[in-house]
């Protein structure tokens, strides 16, 4: 279902947080349950994969995860902030340690000057702290940009589970 470097990277990110005794929750936009999908595509992931909010509207964001409608209205859906909400809301509302959000513009329509379709905000979550990391991967393909989303967050998470 998934490539080899994907399902390679799950198992490696599932592997980790066994051995570390870490859950992991997920918050998704653009990628619609993707990385959840390929954490859970791992056989043994229920040892540590808590849940996943797949919140593709502004108000599931807000409704889910408590993203405040302001700010998705000042700063819009595709940014840090939102992207940073995401995943500490993800954290306070599950009993999950480790949490990665994905919000981004995965095309083929829906792009601006400022937020061009391929650009991706992730935030990331755990006992290290909190990280947010931004890729503009450009128009190459929705299926391509959602695909090198779940490999950036599958990473985010081994880099949170791992700190």
């Amino acid at each position: 279902m998934f490539p080899d470097d994907i399902q390679t990277l799950a198992r490696h990110v599932i592997e980790t947080a066994v051995a570390r005794g870490l859950t992991i929750a997920t918050a998704e936009s653009c990628t619609g349950g993707l990385v959840a999908g390929a954490l859970t595509a791992i056989a043994g992931s229920s040892a540590v994969v808590e849940r996943g909010f797949v919140t593709y509207s502004n108000a599931a964001k807000t409704e889910l995860l408590g993203v405040p409608a302001e700010l998705i209205k000042a700063e819009g859906a595709v940014s840090e902030q939102v992207a940073s909400a995401m995943a500490d809301g993800a954290l306070t509302r599950s009993p999950a340690r480790v949490c990665v959000s994905v919000t981004g513009v995965a095309g083929p329509g829906g792009g601006s000057a400022d937020k061009p379709v391929g650009l991706v905000h992730f935030g990331a979550v755990g006992p290290g702290g909190a990280i947010h990391s931004e890729h503009r991967f450009g128009d190459i393909g929705r299926e391509e940009v959602r695909l090198a989303s779940v490999r950036v967050a599958l990473g985010l998470l081994l880099d949170r589970i791992s700190a």
